[in-house]
């Protein structure tokens, strides 16, 4: 199914929408044409994004490419591990049940509520005063 050995990928979360493009290699990956950790910049985040290989033990056999955009760094770390899940599965369908039973091919559908008129975020109201 994959041609010439690239797999793809899109993933999203929140607002991240990242293009990961995969093929066959000795494990380097870049987000944004930095190395993850300097992207990201958390470790937490690092491994977040980078699960699914982790998950899978395809740490050194795959150089990642990923191109992210919107959302913030949390999101866009979910979407980097959604991407990669999925082009994981183009790549070889019988790791499909290791990241199913992970939690990574599911979309996170949970997006910031938005703000209603009267109160001042989504659920906080003014404070009640009686007289």
């Amino acid at each position: 199914m994959a041609e010439n050995n690239l797999n793809h990928g899109t993933g999203r979360r929140k607002n991240a929408i990242a293009r990961v493009r995969m093929t066959p290699g000795e494990g380097r990956v870049t987000v944004n044409d930095k190395d993850p950790l300097a992207y990201l910049g958390r470790r937490v985040l690092e491994m977040a994004a980078l699960a699914p290989l982790r998950v899978t033990g395809t740490q050194r056999k795959f150089d990642v490419t990923v191109k992210v955009v919107g959302g913030g760094t949390s999101g866009q770390a979910g979407a980097i591990a959604h991407g990669i899940a999925r082009a994981l599965i183009r790549f070889d369908p019988d790791l499909r049940p290791s990241l199913k039973k992970a939690g990574l091919l599911t979309r996170d559908a949970r997006m910031k509520e938005r703000k209603k008129y009267g109160l001042k975020r989504a659920r906080k109201a003014p404070q009640y005063t009686k007289r």
